[in-house]
């Protein structure tokens, strides 16, 4: 995996080679003298009040009796020097780096060397503005084109305050600034990536623009299932951590599935599948008219009057089925529970305008295909009773044979459909194929990636 602290155009190094030799040691040991004493909550109490401390940054330290965030045994932490190196390269984010004057902060990490308990104070306040600020930028408000079906899945920059609670709480503050534990998972590793030299400029502008991808991803939830339409994978995670994934199959090129995000609210066991008419006119009316109307009972077909909740059965052997395959008559047609059932024996939905949901599949052979565009949009899964059963938390029971059942969920459970043409895979980043021509016009709306909107 590419270091965060390698940049592209020079050659890769450690983030303390930034630092003096002096600053360096002064962070990784302390001052040179006899112990320094540590900033006490006064100090620091007094340092928020001299540099006009913003209002969530007082409340953060009075939360916790203004015990410090970076001064560990009388000397800034090493992380100090991790900060610096990150807001330095601001640039990667779509930012510009002096807005969070990296070498003010510079000099006030070297004015505490010498554990001078106000100087220890003054850079404590200046690390967590600048951490604030730098990180609520980070997460500003994606330029991708998301279909939210619920508004509130929308990511939502967090205040200053949840970012400085969720450094404070982070098991090891240098893990959390590494990964950039305030996003995604993917974006800290995708950064990683966009900060190494060995990049040439289209890699980097496709970089660029599946971070801003990732910042349309939730930083941090409980559980949700994460679809990449490129990657053409599915993901489980929780608590910020990818749990399971299984292969799917997603729209082809004519029928792309899109970016949207949505609640699976239910599963419907033994589901009807009721086929959208262009399909009715492309697959099923030629069978009809080459094999006759056994056809439709051989694979479960049935004709409905309407669209209405309470259709009435018609009797095929009325329909003109020659204006159907030429599409001068559209017709209702519904797939009946069984074998053959295109949905398998489940399907997930999280009601949408778009009609786009996850399913089981009876054919399981295009799973071996690397290119699994094959759907009319929705997304076919490689193993639906496993998404069940971490949905539900226990196997959920499907009768065969049975009628159409709907089983809700106890607490709705987000999906979120996106489309990473550069992802992580094991130890590297992966630069996959753009299944569905979107970067070009995408890369038009992304800082730094230096394509212009036309």
């Amino acid at each position: 995996m590419y270091s965060p602290t390698q940049r592209a155009g020079r050659t890769a190094r450690p983030a303390r080679l930034f630092l003096t030799a002096g600053l360096a040691a002064a962070l990784a040991f302390g001052s040179s003298g006899a112990q320094a004493q540590a900033a006490s909550p006064s100090a620091i109490s007094t340092a928020i009040k001299d540099e006009g401390g913003k209002k969530d940054i007082r409340a953060f330290y009075k939360a916790r009796d203004y015990r410090p965030l970076w001064i560990r045994g009388g000397a800034l932490r090493p992380e100090a020097a991790q900060l610096l190196e990150i807001i330095r390269n601001a640039d990667l984010d779509g930012l510009d780096p002096t807005d969070y004057k990296p070498r003010a902060i510079a000099s006030l990490i070297e004015d505490a060397r010498g554990g001078s308990p106000g100087a220890l104070a003054e850079a404590e306040i200046r690390l967590s503005q600048a951490l604030a600020d730098y990180a609520r930028d980070a997460a500003r408000p994606a330029r991708v084109d998301v279909h939210y079906v619920d508004a509130n899945l929308a990511p939502v920059r967090p205040s200053r305050r949840d970012i400085l609670d969720g450094a404070a709480a982070a098991p090891s503050l240098k893990a959390h600034l590494d990964t950039i534990g305030w996003m995604h998972p993917l974006y800290g590793k995708l950064r990683a990536a966009l900060a190494h030299g060995g990049l040439n400029g289209a890699q980097r502008r496709v970089l660029r623009l599946n971070l801003e991808r990732a910042r349309a991803l939730p930083a941090r939830q409980d559980r949700y299932v994460l679809v990449d339409a490129a990657a053409q994978r599915l993901y489980l995670y929780e608590n910020g951590r990818e749990r399971d994934s299984m292969r799917v199959i997603v729209g082809k090129e004519s029928q792309q599935t899109p970016m949207m995000a949505g609640y699976i609210r239910y599963t419907m066991v033994n589901p009807y599948w009721n086929v959208p008419p262009d399909l009715v006119a492309e697959r099923i009316a030629p069978h009809v008219l080459s094999d006759g109307l056994s056809y439709l009972d051989s694979r479960g077909y049935e004709i409905l009057s309407d669209w209405s909740a309470a259709p009435r059965v018609v009797d095929p052997a009325t329909i003109d089925w020659r204006a159907v395959s030429n599409g001068g008559v559209q017709l209702r047609v519904r797939q009946k529970p069984g074998p053959y059932n295109a949905m398998g024996r489940m399907k997930f939905m999280f009601p949408n305008d778009l009609g786009v949901y996850l399913h089981d599949t009876p054919d399981k052979d295009i799973f071996g295909n690397s290119d699994r565009r094959a759907s009319a949009g929705c997304v076919r899964l490689e193993d639906a009773p496993r998404l069940a059963r971490w949905l539900f938390g226990k196997p959920l029971t499907v009768p065969r044979g049975g009628t159409e059942q709907q089983v809700n969920l106890p607490r709705p459970v987000p999906v979120y459909i996106t489309y990473m043409t550069a992802g992580p895979e094991k130890d590297r980043i992966a630069f996959r194929k753009d299944i569905y021509g979107r970067d070009g016009v995408a890369m038009a709306g992304v800082p730094g990636s230096g394509v212009r909107a036309r």
